[in-house]
């Protein structure tokens, strides 16, 4: 809006139409920034330690905002030129002071409310790492109960101040290493329960000691790592993490080669040789692993001597041109170029061939968890020595799926899941001497209820991660082919289980073969879909834009739904079908919300048609949740369900398919100038941040679990009486 006015045309000739619409614009802003200092405002009231700090930036913005106004008052004047009244075609430079003002102070007011959601998400993280220290000190199971209740509180808190901070952030890597450690968090809170409960029925026993500080130390490291993402600094001055990962180097690689058409003289052959060189010693994590097949081996050693090979004659050829441009000399570097950047393609999919079918082979070996299964039934037999012996088979699986995490992280593509891969690396680390350490304290108490239960609670997460693996590779082999782009994962979905309250009540099931045949064809269609709407939300300029983001976020969920039908991804029961579907319904409320915001904003013939659809959506997301809400009892009723979600969902995303294109439309000619924006309505009251009533469970990805921690918090009255 200010854009529109600073760089409006001073034509000696203005229509009425010009002069009204300079003016609506003046009021647009005007009104903008009166919502958006009542919000700061609102703020600055609850936060007396900035209150004058914000006060003073929020009057600075309403007087800028007051002084636009004014200066865009013109539609009533009969002689615009006349010098009775000052306007902004009579003192351009008046508004151009007024936005630098109103642009200075709105900045002023948006870093000071950062600052104190920083400091409401480290004073939350402090009160946790407090109530920590006293569940590490009890001695009285009764105390534990009363300190876990208070923890589970804080955590929930924790993870309502996280979630929200988890959406804003715009830098997708910051985005996925938030979404990992609030995923430790939440699958770390059951752990610390389980495991400080053994610790406490068994208070001389050794390996349960070295299991619960093993759960306290790992949750004070994503303690930390969110602190570190939040203030967007590190401990001790130490560097991001993470060496460059090989596709990541020779994607720069061949930047760089390809830049020597445009400019020969932007950089050095000694520059370009170090970054082969750092490359080719990437690729000995493959070369030198033990489970990198003889084939993969020699074929990945072969393509490094040629990359080196084509780069020489690419340098010969470059250094030629330098001295002499002559036409020949340039087709011979074109040649050296395409070739160099072949053998570079050929090696980036040898490594890739070589990565994603080891981790294929583990995964397919692993599914049947016969060493878990091994551990848990010597475990309760109270057979030392085949529990030792079943220990090495687990830290050798362990080992082999580290290597696997590590050799994928080279060839994922992009930056989150790069991170994702070395999260997954962490948890294999971490949780196998975790299992270790439970299960020798099962062998030694094999009687203990609590023992038994606490060695479930990490085969749980092994398990949990050894399934997320198996979706990880196939993104990894989506990006590489070009199928999809970057899809957010629901890293953490609550889900349903033993340690549930409503357990009797739930049942989760799995579809059969037979099942999954019935529903192939209606999983095919929704899986269609969410490329479509991929691909309209793909052609949107603004990729913050609201509408945008609850469209990718309903793909994602529609696309989770897909895997479902296939035995694969996250979803593993019916249950949490059924809550992925509630949970898209959610979304898909939100966006019809969204659409009658944009329908009051936008003067269009197509006004009328937006409407309706919006109506329609919700119409339809209503349906969806009613249906994923209803009770199912027997295998028939429960089927018929699940297709009943999956073909509500695939209506709705055969609509959104529908809205995208036009909502596009829309805002285009509200730009292009066919169709004029109308001010904004009132921000809505909820919207301002008072308290915790402000922190909704309903946020746009939950990915931290907050049902299944309130749920611990809810189980702590069984454990009380137990």
């Amino acid at each position: 809006q200010i854009t529109t006015l600073i760089n409006h045309k001073d034509k000696p000739k203005r229509s009425d139409k010009t002069l009204q619409a300079i003016q609506r614009v003046g009021q647009a802003v005007n009104l903008a920034v009166g919502r958006f200092v009542t919000v700061g405002e609102a703020i600055a009231n609850e936060n007396h330690e900035l209150k004058e700090e914000m006060s003073v930036a929020c009057i600075e913005a309403r007087r800028a905002g007051e002084t636009i106004a004014q200066l865009t008052d013109v539609a009533s004047l009969d002689h615009p030129e006349s010098d009775s009244h000052i306007t902004i075609f009579t003192d351009k430079t008046g508004v151009v002071k007024a936005a630098r003002l109103l642009l200075s102070s709105v900045t002023k007011v948006l870093v000071l409310a950062d600052r104190i959601v920083i400091k409401q998400i480290i004073t939350s993280r402090n009160k946790v790492l407090a109530t920590m220290e006293q569940l590490e000190k009890v001695s009285s199971f009764q105390e534990f109960v009363q300190i876990f209740s208070q923890f589970g509180n804080e955590m929930v808190e924790f993870a309502h101040l996280t979630g929200d901070r988890q959406n804003d952030l715009k830098d997708e890597k910051k985005k996925a290493r938030m979404a990992a450690s609030r995923a430790v968090l939440e699958k770390c809170t059951m752990m610390l329960l389980t495991a400080s409960k053994t610790c406490l029925r068994h208070p001389d026993c050794e390996s349960a000691r070295i299991n619960k500080d093993g759960v306290f130390h790992r949750m004070r490291l994503a303690l930390e790592q969110v602190i570190e993402i939040v203030t967007d600094s590190r401990q001790n001055g130490e560097n991001e993490m993470a060496p460059i990962s090989i596709y990541s180097g020779i994607k720069e690689f061949k930047n760089k080669v390809e830049g020597l058409r445009e400019n020969l003289y932007f950089l050095s052959k000694e520059n370009l040789s170090t970054m082969l060189e750092v490359i080719l010693e990437h690729t000995e994590d493959f070369t030198d692993s033990a489970y990198t097949s003889h084939e993969h081996r020699e074929h990945i050693l072969e393509l490094s001597k040629q990359a080196k090979m084509e780069l020489e004659q690419l340098v010969s050829v470059w250094m030629q041109a330098q001295n002499q441009k002559t036409k020949d000399l340039m087709e011979d570097l074109e040649v050296a170029i395409l070739k160099t950047c072949q053998c570079m393609n050929e090696l980036k999919r040898e490594v890739h061939s070589a990565a994603t079918s080891l981790a294929a082979d583990l995964l397919k070996y692993h599914t049947d968890h016969m060493v878990l299964k091994a551990l848990k039934i010597t475990g309760v037999e109270g057979n030392l020595e085949a529990v030792a012996e079943y220990t090495c088979k687990l830290s050798e699986q362990k080992e082999q799926l580290v290597e696997m995490c590590r050799l994928l992280r080279h060839v994922s593509g992009t930056e989150p899941l790069e991170i994702t891969c070395i999260h997954a690396e962490d948890t294999f680390q971490v949780t196998g001497p975790q299992i270790i350490s439970a299960a020798e304290t099962l062998a030694l108490h094999p009687s203990s209820k609590i023992a038994k239960e606490n060695l479930e609670v990490f085969c749980e997460a092994w398990e949990s991660q050894l399934s997320d693996m198996s979706l990880l590779l196939r993104e990894i082999n989506d990006v590489f082919e070009g199928r999809r782009g970057e899809k957010r994962v629901y890293l953490s979905l609550p889900r349903p289980g033993k340690h549930n309250a409503n357990l009797k009540a739930l049942k989760p099931v799995k579809l059969d073969t037979e099942e999954q045949a019935k529903i192939a064809k209606l999983g095919l269609e929704l899986h269609l879909l969410t490329s479509d709407v991929d691909s309209e939300t793909e052609k949107w300029e603004d990729q913050e834009n609201e509408i945008v983001q609850h469209g990718q976020g309903m793909s994602s969920m529609a696309y989770s739904m897909y895997l479902f039908t296939r035995g694969e991804g996250l979803l593993k029961t019916t249950q949490d079908l059924f809550h992925q579907a509630e949970i898209f319904a959610t979304e898909g409320t939100k966006l019809a919300s969204a659409l009658h915001a944009l329908s009051d904003q936008v003067h269009d013939d197509d006004k009328p048609l937006l409407v309706l659809e919006a109506e329609k959506l919700n119409s339809m997301c209503k349906e969806l949740h009613i249906t994923a809400k209803a009770s199912a009892q027997g295998k028939s009723a429960t089927f018929t369900k699940v297709d009943a979600c999956i073909l509500k969902t695939r209506n709705v995303m055969t609509l959104l398919c529908q809205l995208l294109p036009l909502c596009s439309k829309l805002l285009r000619k509200s730009k292009a100038g066919n169709g004029c924006l109308k001010p904004a309505p009132p921000w809505k009251e909820d919207r301002i941040r008072t308290g915790t009533n402000a922190r909704t469970p309903e946020r746009r990805v939950d990915t931290f679990g907050i049902k299944s921690l309130e749920n611990h918090v809810t189980n702590m009255t069984f454990l009380e009486s137990k």
